[in-house]
């Protein structure tokens, strides 16, 4: 068995030292199994190895390529846990496939994602992209701050005839930050229970920070966060001529939402998955004006790591039927 050593220099992604800049970098750094290990090791336990049994930092390398805690005996590996779990599949075409998810502006349909890897089945694509969506929220994220903009929004099914929150559609909570020129920062958005509620005071409150000013419609729900902590300004939005111009910045996010959706997507959406699918816009949003998309690649392999595998049976289980 070989040492394995727990104190190398920790260091933040640098183009062309961290992660790839184009394709053929990523065919080159990532050609076999070992190699993408290595760097999940790195992005895993960027400190040194950490036991998930006893915590301790001492660890050897089997013969098999696990990781034995020189502590508890414990042996593990750095896919164990994460979305890479078990997996029988190279590495190295799961690292291109996130190259492909990350690499383009608007991301890769399922279709898209099984014909450009040769996946035998559509199943396998659309199971390994909403395990990566599963990764691409982290749980313990800032909040909002500054000037935000609360709404709630309907998204989904087309029904003639019908404004609101009729037919088939799903009343999204949404919430972006607004500079003084307009110019939109980070935004967070989760569905509701039901459309109209105060539930979205709660949502304002889960993702926004203290001492923000919030803009939001002319609900008078809503106008309890000003005993919140918040400075809360109100503009009724029923009766304006222009009705996007009250809250810019929350029309333009359900317009390119919907046009993601239907572009890209194909309107292949289930109300039970849609959570996950505003994970992905809301990764690709909030790093919209990242210059190298190989940051992507990185922070989204960084994520994966620590994201539980998500089997299969679990994902089919919420059900894919689109609107």
């Amino acid at each position: 068995m070989v040492g394995v050593s727990g104190d190398h220099e920790c260091r933040h992604p640098v183009a062309g030292a961290d992660y790839p800049g184009t394709y053929q970098e990523l065919l080159a750094w990532f050609p076999d199994n070992r190699a993408c290990l290595e760097y999940l090791e790195r992005l895993r336990w960027p400190d040194g190895f950490v036991c998930p049994r006893c915590g301790a930092g001492a660890c050897w390398r089997t013969g098999k390529g696990l990781l034995m805690c020189a502590a508890c005996g414990r042996q593990t590996s750095v896919t164990a846990g994460t979305i890479f779990h078990r997996t029988r599949t190279p590495l190295a075409t799961w690292f291109a496939a996130i190259w492909f998810v990350t690499s383009q502006k608007n991301g890769v349909s399922a279709l898209g994602l099984q014909r450009v890897l040769g996946f035998g089945s559509y199943e396998t694509a659309w199971a390994w992209l909403h395990k990566l969506r599963r990764a691409m929220v982290r749980p313990d994220r800032d909040r909002l701050s500054g000037t935000v903009e609360v709404d709630e929004v309907m998204v989904g099914g087309v029904d003639v005839g019908t404004a609101g929150a009729g037919g088939d559609k799903v009343p999204v909570m949404v919430a972006v930050e607004r500079s003084e020129g307009q110019r939109l920062g980070r935004m967070r958005a989760q569905i509701a229970a039901a459309p109209g509620t105060l539930q979205l005071v709660t949502f304002a409150a889960g993702v926004v920070e203290p001492g923000s000013t919030i803009h939001t419609d002319g609900a008078r729900g809503l106008r309890r966060l000003a005993d919140m902590g918040y400075t809360h300004h109100d503009t009724t939005g029923y009766d304006a001529a222009d009705k996007s111009a009250v809250l810019p910045g929350v029309h333009l996010i359900a317009s390119l939402l919907k046009r993601w959706i239907a572009g890209t997507l194909h309107h292949r959406v289930s109300t039970e998955q849609l959570p996950y699918y505003l994970h992905e816009y809301i990764f690709r949003f909030n790093r919209r004006t990242a210059h190298k998309r190989g940051l992507l690649f990185y922070r989204l392999l960084q994520q994966a790591v620590a994201t539980d595998p998500h089997p299969l049976h679990d994902l089919q289980r919420l059900g894919d039927a689109g609107w």
